[in-house]
């Protein structure tokens, strides 16, 4: 195939993908006390400001909401008294170390104000494990809306990120990461993560390229 051939077929190729009948953006755990100012992982906090990634993510929110494609925050909460939290990784005893109590409605798992939520947007959390796709129901609610891609965004790049992208790739969605819109700890293993592991199984675009598309459909 010619040079020339590539990005027309690229682009055509990722405008079928997110069409805004099939596919869904699913922010993940953009909450305050993750990536805010009052973050419980200062350090993942730190590297999304270096990247600008609350920026990013807000830039391809609006634009999915201007293309009229749903938008989901999936949040990580705790249920009250801890009850049914996951105690089964040193993820979670250092989340619960850190004071990350992440009650429903508390300030912790409110999306950042820069993403919203706003109108239209549906907030889903969930309350144990790993990934919104584990156990919660997502699953069947996508399928009921004709969703086929998932448009992944957010934290973190050392786990949840690629736990999400797998689960959906094993439920046969089409899966697309924006690459300027995840981040992980440190900054270069994040990279490593996206170039040689879930470019494999997703398709990796930028926020400018995801944006143009939608735009230009």
């Amino acid at each position: 195939m010619a040079d020339s051939d590539v990005a027309p077929r690229r682009a055509d190729r990722l405008r079928q993908l997110v069409s805004r009948d099939r596919c869904a953006l699913l922010i993940l755990e953009m909450q305050r006390g993750v990536v805010g100012p009052g973050s419980g992982l200062p350090e993942l906090a730190a590297a999304g400001a270096q990247v600008g990634l609350i920026e990013h993510v807000a830039t391809v929110a609006h634009a999915a909401r201007r293309r009229g494609v749903s938008v989901l925050h999936c949040t990580a909460e705790t249920l009250p008294g801890g009850f049914g939290r996951s105690h089964n990784a040193r993820l979670f005893a250092a989340a619960l170390k850190a004071g990350m109590d992440n009650a429903p409605g508390s300030d912790e798992v409110q999306p950042v104000q820069a993403i919203g939520p706003e109108a239209g947007d549906i907030v889903f959390p969930r309350y144990h494990g790993l990934s919104p796709l584990n156990g919660s129901g997502l699953d069947q609610i996508l399928r009921n809306s004709g969703i086929t891609t998932v448009v992944v965004v957010g934290v973190s790049l050392n786990v949840a990120i690629p736990n999400l992208v797998f689960d959906a790739v094993n439920l046969s969605y089409q899966v697309v990461v924006v690459s300027d819109a995840v981040v992980g700890v440190p900054l270069e293993y994040g990279a490593q993560v996206l170039e040689n592991t879930l470019s494999l199984v997703a398709t990796l675009v930028t926020s400018d390229e995801l944006v143009q598309t939608w735009e230009s459909a």
